[in-house]
């Protein structure tokens, strides 16, 4: 027996070597590298271990120095979501503030089931030197750092305290990287003296095999029994969440629908599936969903879930699907088994395929599917109406989406449109046209403001020829918005859309319907005695940023500017106010938000009222 070859490198440099070496499949197509680059802000922690090593790898393994680490984990995780999960980047940070700023993106890919590479500095393993600057010291267990604090919102967690755990560890956390079922967030926490140190690697640790993704065919038996139930049905409906893109079934979903008759509702994350003007695509579902899906889902004997967690958005916190069976396939057994619905465990693409073989020649009710159409035909009719109306004061959310659209004599189709938190979501998933897979990025799982600029960066890096355009509330854009200076910096443009309503219009909004008094949401109701009210100039700190900027006064306006940047060649962001009072009103349907049983104020006890009455609607 032949020896092993091995050559002398420092965990990290294996690491690296590993991960540049690391290749995956496009769909029916070359080899291309599972990594698109490495996010780094170096610190004590992991510039002299892991920082050579990505020196040493940078003309394989690209490294992309970012401004706050929370963002440049968001980049990297709505990198991924641009492709449907086939590719990944990492991101590495110092011990302490640099790590814990990876917390909440760690959350977001968690919940919206999203893989990105964590790697952060840790302390001294040998604790020779403790507690070393930032170390957070347990005094219980002294083996306890900051980055325990991943492990409850990642899907695989180890910390290297050997050199030679790499060899083990890396290969598990891409393995649940690339398991459609356990797909996530993974950490691995690298103490900075085990970064240094060397072993004798394995030779072939550094020429991986290439990735090659599966498909779980579905169980034959749950598949006979969907199929029957979806059979004796007259009115089924189907649900398309996010799995239906990660899966590319998106041919197979149109073939399903077109050949028996079914409408579909899309999820935040599932919007994209079926082109926009489909005559069976019902549009938006749920809380922020459109009237033409909600009545559907209302009236439905039958919903079919395809890849979708059914959050309480899409569910109208259970209350939407009042008289329906539910079928769900989902590669998620833990999904595919809530509501006490008939699972369908398996990869959604081949589900749906051996699904309509099953059905053979069956349809739906003719009379269903002739009031879908009409449905259907109507909303798209109202979102032209609504989109183009020119406003008699303040525009609002609707109008300055159809301004975005209509910016461009081309057709508008190769646009993504990116968007996270507040009102912004509702309306773009009622009123934006995806017209097909990758075309609408929202991040609702997690509904994290603060997203939006980031993950514009990262869709770019992932959409180079597509352009990218970012619609975000004046309330996120002050969160997190140091990214327009990466972008600048590394040459990928974007085209961000501000809408300033002057502060939390969204729950603003909530906070009145809920019976509460104004406080503490826009900003003219926050000055105490003696303050002073904000007159923020986003465009001017847009520029200070290195991006083009301009303060638009309407909305003809802002289509003028959008022509403009779209010819530009770096970073435009624009400005427009816009109402915090006024949304679309058509649509959407309840969603449990908790009222106050005892209150002072007679606003929250009639809300109160309200709430209990609707509870009563909710599926157990």
């Amino acid at each position: 027996m032949s020896a092993v070859k091995t050559v002398r490198l420092t965990m990290a440099q294996a690491l690296v070597g590993h991960l540049a070496a690391l290749m995956v499949r496009e769909p029916d197509g070359p080899l291309v590298p599972y990594l698109g680059g490495v996010f780094s802000i170096f610190g004590h922690g992991n510039v002299a271990g892991l920082g050579e090593a990505l020196w040493a790898q940078r003309e394989t393994l690209p490294t992309f120095r970012a401004h706050n680490e929370q963002a440049m984990a968001h980049a990297a995780i709505a990198y991924s979501k641009a492709l449907f999960r086939r590719r990944i980047m990492a991101v590495t940070t110092s011990i302490g503030p640099g790590a814990t700023n990876l917390v909440t993106a760690a959350a977001l890919a968690h919940v919206n089931r999203l893989p990105v590479l964590l790697l952060p500095g840790d302390t001294f393993v040998s604790r020779a030197p403790d507690p070393v600057l930032q170390q957070i010291e347990d005094f219980a267990d002294p083996a306890v750092t900051a980055n325990d604090c991943f492990r409850p919102v990642t899907r695989y967690f180890d910390r290297i305290v050997r050199p030679e755990q790499i060899l083990t560890a890396l290969p598990r956390a891409i393995a649940v990287m690339t398991d459609p079922a356990q797909c996530g967030p993974v950490c691995l926490a690298l103490p900075q003296d085990v970064q240094t140190q060397a072993f004798d690697c394995p030779e072939s640790f550094l020429h991986p095999a290439p990735i090659e993704f599966h498909r779980p065919q579905p169980d034959a038996a749950q598949l006979r029994q969907a199929a029957q139930l979806v059979s004796q049905s007259r009115r089924p409906f189907i649900v398309a969440g996010g799995g239906v893109l990660y899966s590319e079934a998106a041919a197979a979903l149109r073939d399903f629908i077109d050949r028996h008759g079914i409408p579909v509702g899309e999820t935040q994350a599932g919007k994209g599936s079926l082109a926009w003007d489909h005559a069976l695509n019902m549009g938006a579902i749920g809380v922020t969903g459109a009237p033409s899906a909600n009545t559907l889902a209302a009236e439905a004997d039958l919903v079919l879930a395809v890849g979708t967690r059914l959050q309480d958005f899409t569910t109208g916190s259970h209350t939407l699907f009042p008289k329906a069976k539910l079928v769900h396939l989902n590669v998620q057994d833990f999904d595919a088994r809530k509501w006490g619905g008939v699972p369908v465990v398996g990869d959604a693409r081949l589900g749906l395929e051996q699904m309509s073989a099953a059905l053979g020649n069956w349809q739906s009710d003719g009379a269903w599917t002739a009031r879908a159409r009409q449905l259907g035909h109507g909303w798209r009719d109202r979102v032209h109406e609504l989109t183009t109306a020119v406003p008699a004061a303040l525009p609002y959310d609707a109008e300055v989406i159809g301004a975005v659209r209509d910016s461009t004599v081309d057709s508008p189709a190769g646009d993504v449109v990116v968007c996270a938190a507040g009102t912004l979501p509702a309306e773009l998933h009622k009123l934006w046209r995806a017209a097909g897979p990758g075309n609408y990025h929202m991040e609702y799982g997690y509904s994290c403001m603060g997203y939006e600029i980031a993950g514009g960066l990262g869709v770019k890096m992932a959409r180079p020829n597509q352009e990218v355009i970012v619609m975000v509330g004046d309330g996120s854009y002050l969160m997190m918005n140091s990214e327009i200076a990466t972008s600048v910096m590394l040459g990928r443009k974007l085209i961000v859309v501000v809408l300033d309503n002057r502060g939390f219009g969204c729950i603003h909004r909530l906070q009145r319907a809920t019976g509460n008094a104004r406080f503490n949401n826009l900003l003219s109701d926050c000055m105490p005695e003696g303050g002073q009210g904000a007159e923020i100039d986003f465009a001017l700190h847009a520029r200070s940023l290195g991006a083009r900027s301009a303060h638009v006064g309407s909305v003809a306006e802002l289509k003028s500017e959008m022509a403009k940047a779209r010819q530009a060649r770096t970073t435009t962001v624009l400005v427009i106010d816009t109402s915090p009072e006024r949304t679309t009103a058509e649509g959407g349907c309840w969603w449990e938000v908790a009222v106050p049983e005892v209150s002072a104020r007679a606003e929250v006890r009639e809300a109160h009222r309200q709430y209990t009455e609707a509870r009563k609607a909710q599926r157990t």
